[in-house]
């Protein structure tokens, strides 16, 4: 079932949100609002998350505040990658949830959390469990990202990509399991508790796979999302019903992102949109389509993805 609305994704990362375009994110904060309020019509029951913001910064927190949009959504998202992109020590993560719960009052979900088997496997497993004895008693969410590893002939969701050297590759590693499928060591010590964050992309062919694993590893709460982008795709609403009912039997925090090129100010998936309405129209259009009724009728889900070569 559809448990809450996640608004954006590491919006205070300029992979994922045009800051140079929007330097005090008045844009970003109005497209959010009104996706809150978009909500608030459809489905008023429904927890709404804001960011997955990545760096962990109070002071991006803060700035939210300040705008008055934090206080209208229900949960502050978090995101935190120790032994790969952050400059922190992976023992510090009581203190990095310390340092934004005091600057609201809104509970803090740890929306991806994770550790690439890109140098060794071990340390992969080392990072899961210590993330999971971490966090676990701190928050109410935790979901470790991701479950399956990009395949190599994919391009990695970062605008920089191979200029970002040794970086940019560790996210193809970030997955219990191997890019062929094969488990690794961590898909055998998935700690009870933890959830799962895994992105499906269009038309995705490993998403039966996933939901198979999802279920052996006994996962119930899982992040995912829908691109706004991928929307004006053809035949983008039968691929969305089918992903969606898909997951239907597992407690789903649904992040909606990705600018569509014709309605940014730039033509990008990270630009500010035009408008902020454009934004929420796609939030209801989700809401009235997905919160209340699932699983979808078995006709809405006649279209099989491609399997890919």
């Amino acid at each position: 079932m559809l448990e809450a609305l996640m608004l954006w994704n590491e919006p205070n990362n300029l992979s994922h949100w045009d800051f140079h375009v929007d330097p005090e994110w008045k844009s970003f904060t109005a497209m959010a609002a009104a996706g809150i309020a978009a909500v608030r019509r459809e489905a008023p029951g429904l927890r709404v998350v804001l960011g997955g913001i990545s760096p962990i910064d109070p002071q991006f927190v803060r700035l939210l505040m300040g705008r008055g949009v934090l206080q209208q959504a229900d949960v502050l998202g978090v995101h935190g990658f120790p032994l790969d992109w952050n400059h922190w020590n992976i023992h510090e993560w009581p203190e990095k949830i310390a340092e934004v719960q005091e600057v609201t009052d809104k509970p803090v979900w740890v929306t991806e959390a994770g550790a690439s088997s890109f140098g060794a496997e071990e340390v992969q497993v080392f990072g899961m469990e210590t993330t999971a004895k971490l966090l676990l008693p701190l928050v109410e969410r935790v979901h470790w990202y991701s479950l399956m590893d990009l395949p190599p002939a994919w391009a990695a969701t970062t605008r920089h990509r191979e200029s970002e050297g040794s970086a940019y590759y560790r996210h193809y590693y970030m997955g219990l399991l191997r890019a062929d499928g094969s488990a690794k060591p961590s898909a055998f010590r998935f700690p009870d508790g933890l959830g799962i964050c895994q992105w499906f992309h269009y038309e995705d062919h490993r998403l039966d796979t996933a939901v198979e694993w999802l279920r052996r590893l006994g996962v119930r709460k899982l992040r995912t999302g829908l691109s706004w982008a991928d929307w004006f795709r053809p035949g983008a609403e039968a691929w969305f019903d089918r992903q969606m009912n898909a997951l239907a039997d597992f407690d789903v925090t649904l992040t909606l992102c990705f600018t569509p090129e014709h309605l940014g100010v730039n033509p990008h998936y990270a630009s500010p949109p035009r408008r902020a309405e454009d934004f929420a129209d796609f939030v209801s259009w989700v809401l009235r389509r997905y919160a209340a009724h699932l699983p979808l009728p078995r006709e809405a889900v006649a279209c099989q993805a491609p399997v890919l070569s």
